[in-house]
């Protein structure tokens, strides 16, 4: 007994010392947002209200908060907005005009179905117009003259530039969601009806489509399981969505996509899209699969390099930190199908609620953040 005692009391020292060690490795020291599971439904603030749908939005540099409102039943009156007096209400963008699309007008001139408004580090707010309407859930057919990217400078509330994609889509694309690389002046963009990536030269105005063959643009055809019921569309179908939301890395070296329809988590170095030299077969050698983690719609990369990803089937936002993982970071009932982005300089994340998977619903469609940088 004496000699187990003596031992004891000889090891304790190094024992304390561990444990102090252990504390120190576990902790969190980056600067990154915790992965606190017991405060998954905290510190999450609303931002706005619609009872219409939205699913884009942009934050500017100054907080100007944009959303966009998909041409997708017939009482659609209104593409972009910029949300004004404490965020209460709508005002069209860049005015009422642009936002007056009928047949029979120019549609090259005018908003006819945009589905995504992003920010660029410049504070240039490009709008994607899909230019294809649905109604019931069926795609109309591109209008002719509307697919188009479009630049609008903030300063002067004036659209500066429009891009039309005429000759970089097929007959029934749905352009879903769009990112800007600065530095290589380009701009990619996801079509989510027929799966492809599009690539924009923004000075020359010429797009090409790329990886349309190719697996990582394709819908896994899984059916979605939203609020404990599985997601048909208004005529009881299991939807089909191809390659969706995107995302490119903070120093635009690498781009990030995935199907809506699907698990799977891919990327490339965007040094390989922008070299024209490659062809199909030897730009698809490139593309790297992730992982496999719950469907996502929009994505976004954060302040720190992680990989924000709306989380569909759980009603929450999900994490990916090049691992071989994601994290749960926020979740509550009411986030119904988290769809876009935005990051402002005030260190919070914004996102939106579509609701997509509701005929008639209840709720209003929202807006919430919460902070992400420390």
């Amino acid at each position: 007994m004496l000699s187990i005692d003596f031992r004891l009391r000889a090891i304790l020292p190094l024992v304390f010392l561990l444990s102090i060690f252990n504390i120190f490795i576990s902790c969190d020291c980056s600067d990154s947002l915790s992965a606190d599971q017991t405060n998954l439904d905290k510190n999450i603030e609303l931002v706005a209200t619609s009872t219409h749908r939205w699913t884009g939005l942009a934050i500017s540099s100054s907080g100007r908060l944009f959303v966009n409102y998909p041409n997708c039943s017939t009482d659609h009156n209104i593409s972009v907005a910029e949300l004004i007096n404490n965020n209460s209400e709508s005002r069209p963008f860049p005015d009422a005009e642009w936002n007056d699309w009928q047949q029979g007008k120019n549609a090259a001139s005018h908003f006819v179905a945009v589905q995504s408004v992003v920010i660029d580090s410049n504070n240039f707010l490009w709008i994607l117009d899909a230019g294809n309407p649905q109604r019931d859930g069926v795609f109309r057919g591109i209008v002719p003259g509307a697919a188009k990217l479009i630049k609008a400078d903030l300063n002067s509330n004036s659209i500066i530039q429009t891009i039309l994609l005429d000759d970089a889509v097929k007959e029934n694309s749905y352009l879903n969601d769009v990112r800007i690389n600065e530095t290589l002046n380009e701009a990619y963009i996801t079509d989510s009806n027929v799966g492809a990536l599009v690539i924009v030269n923004l000075q020359t105005g010429k797009g090409r489509r790329v990886l349309e063959n190719h697996s990582s643009t394709k819908s896994e055809n899984k059916i979605l399981t939203v609020e404990g019921k599985p997601f048909r569309n208004a005529h009881g179908e299991y939807p089909v969505v191809h390659i969706d939301g995107i995302a490119i890395s903070n120093d635009r070296s690498h781009l990030y996509w995935r199907s809506l329809t699907g698990e799977k988590l891919y990327s490339i170095d965007v040094a390989s899209l922008h070299d024209i030299s490659l062809n199909e077969e030897a730009l698809a050698s490139r593309v790297k699969t992730l992982g496999s983690f719950p469907p996502s719609d929009g994505m976004i990369v954060g302040y720190y390099n992680e990989l924000f990803l709306a989380s569909i089937e759980e009603n929450a936002i999900r994490a990916y930190d090049n691992g071989n993982d994601t994290r749960l970071i926020r979740q509550r009932n009411d986030f119904r199908w988290p769809d876009s982005f935005s990051l402002g300089n005030d260190g919070y994340l914004y996102f939106t609620t579509s609701q997509v998977h509701l005929v008639n619903p209840t709720d209003p469609y929202k807006i919430f953040k919460f902070q992400v940088k420390f």
